[in-house]
């Protein structure tokens, strides 16, 4: 599935890099890791987003080859109801797919 089918929809982007960490807000918001033509391969929340990336830049298995690619792009969508936003893209990548984003582990909690 593509980014571009997420709604409401992750306008901001930027690499997938420690470098880029400077331009991702210190807010709350959902995000999704996608490869270079917008394959999504994860899709998370945040109280903060650049700590977050910069938690995932940390993971090996977020930094890895996965079976759809390599996570190259961080989106995000800067919100207050992260909750449900970041259930409404995981309900659509299942609709879409038929399963979860491949670093999805768990579906996330209806509330944190």
């Amino acid at each position: 599935m593509n980014v571009e089918q997420l709604s409401p929809s992750p306008k901001n982007k930027e690499a997938f890099r420690l470098s880029r960490e400077a331009f991702i807000p210190n807010k709350a918001g959902c995000y999704v890791l996608t490869t270079f033509s917008g394959v999504v391969l994860y899709v998370g929340l945040a109280k903060n987003l650049r700590k977050r990336m910069r938690n995932h830049l940390d993971t090996p298995e977020k930094v890895n080859v996965t079976s759809a690619g390599r996570a190259i792009l961080f989106y995000w969508y800067a919100c207050a109801d992260i909750n449900k936003v970041e259930r409404t893209w995981l309900n659509t990548h299942i609709e879409h797919t038929g399963c979860m984003p491949v670093l999805n582990k768990v579906f996330s909690p209806v509330s944190i």
